[in-house]
């Protein structure tokens, strides 16, 4: 296996030292747009098997050159969302094989963005899933931690847990917290910005099967206005109550073209203090990716915004905390008993820090695309078209995630009457 892993930001360079310590590939060429960032992350490994690159992701001819240089089979994309197509279709030209942690980005509902689906997270990269059926290459679409082990843990679920399944809930939440060199704590979030503005002031995304057209998914999604419909919910090992409330995101679109479930929904603890920030960012304009004028030159707000945040993959010596990713399944279990599980995985931003190096945000989000491409390897995962993890058997992807070193848990809650 000859890997192309684009992008070398706080979860690409989490990504390189988690593979590092495995033995499934033979190369891994390490791009980015800035090849300095490329250098830095190959250099921390000083391990031969990685090189580094420089490409421009916003180009699908440039990628595609990249893979056929170094005869690339495999392309992780490890980018923000919107150079997914440029990747995607690039891999695909090329002959490779991908993945990515995040899917194409949506468009809102021209006249009814509350209330109905527009273009739909994933749409076009769906759109092309025939090409690379007829190709014979695989792109294995959500496969971060959150979409992604969620999706694993729904595809377990129902394999092993449930016989019927009344709602697929991802919950995720945390404890984290970013102090200053006063100890003060800051605002800081331990994921791109740019990609958080994206999925938490789009509209969220539920699906029900009760409105469904017809056969398969279709017709059963719909939206609501943003951070709808709140509840607290007690995250485990310490993390406690958090409030979470709905955002738009891939487990929604996924999780129903392949698990049977009457209603699919994603849930993220942000408190207060972020969905203030948020609104505000909202309020004024600071989210636009359209670019305005200022003093000569064009840029975008929400590029802007970023831009004065910490770097997440810096800020991983000041940061506190645990962080749980998980989804929270009711229905009936395989006794015809009704069941309440919540299945999820936590890292102790301590631990990966001593252990890797990198904050537990983007360690975790990296360490599920390390496990499914080591699958794909052994032939354990294999098929071609564009698939979810929810396609594949899930038992194999949570042994060897417990084999690395990071195992998962499931807490039973008690059945409401």
């Amino acid at each position: 296996m000859r890997i192309l892993l684009v992008g070398a930001g706080g979860v690409g360079s989490a990504f390189t030292a988690i593979a590092a310590r495995r033995h499934f590939f033979e190369l891994i060429v390490v791009a980015d747009r800035d090849e300095a960032r490329s250098v830095k992350a190959v250099a921390a490994l000083q391990d031969s098997r990685f090189t580094a690159a420089a490409v421009d992701a916003s180009g699908a001819a440039a990628v595609s050159a990249l893979c056929r240089e170094h005869s690339i089979t495999h392309v992780m994309n490890a980018v923000d969302p919107r150079f997914v197509m440029p990747i995607f279709e690039g891999a695909l030209d090329a002959g490779a094989d991908y993945l990515d942690m995040a899917m194409s980005l949506s468009q809102r509902h021209p006249t009814e963005p509350h209330a109905r689906v527009g273009v739909k997270l994933g749409d076009e990269q769906f759109a092309l899933s025939p090409q690379w059926e007829s190709a014979g290459q695989l792109a294995l679409v959500g496969m971060g931690v959150e979409p992604g082990l969620s999706d694993v843990f729904a595809r377990y679920a129902s394999d092993h847990l449930f016989s019927h399944i009344d709602e697929l809930g991802t919950r995720d939440g945390a404890n984290l917290a970013v102090h200053d060199e006063d100890g003060n704590e800051i605002f800081a979030p331990s994921f791109s910005i740019w990609t958080t503005i994206e999925e938490c002031l789009n509209p969220p995304v539920i699906w029900e099967r009760s409105r469904t057209t017809g056969v398969g998914p279709e017709g059963g999604w719909y939206t609501t206005p943003p951070f709808s419909e709140a509840e607290v919910f007690d995250f485990p090992e310490g993390i406690g109550e958090v409030e979470c409330v709905n955002v738009e995101h891939e487990e929604v679109l996924l999780m129903p073209r392949w698990v049977d479930a009457e209603r699919v929904t994603f849930k993220y603890g942000l408190g207060e203090e972020f969905i203030g920030v948020l609104r505000t960012l909202h309020t004024l304009g600071l989210d636009s990716t359209e670019k305005v004028k200022v003093g000569g030159v064009e840029v975008s707000p929400r590029d802007v915004v970023a831009a004065c945040l910490p770097d997440p993959a810096t800020i991983g010596p000041r940061m506190t905390g645990k962080t749980c990713a998980g989804l929270w399944v009711t229905g009936t279990g395989k006794d015809g008993a009704p069941r309440s599980t919540y299945l999820y995985h936590v890292v102790d931003n301590e631990w990966s820090m001593r252990e890797y190096g990198h904050q537990c945000v983007v360690w975790q989000t990296a360490i599920n695309p390390v496990v499914a491409l080591e699958l794909i390897a052994a032939g354990t995962w294999s098929g071609t078209g564009v698939r979810g993890p929810e396609a594949f058997d899930a038992q194999p992807f949570l042994d060897l995630l417990t084999a690395y070193g990071s195992p998962w848990g499931i807490r039973e809650h008690p059945i409401l009457r």
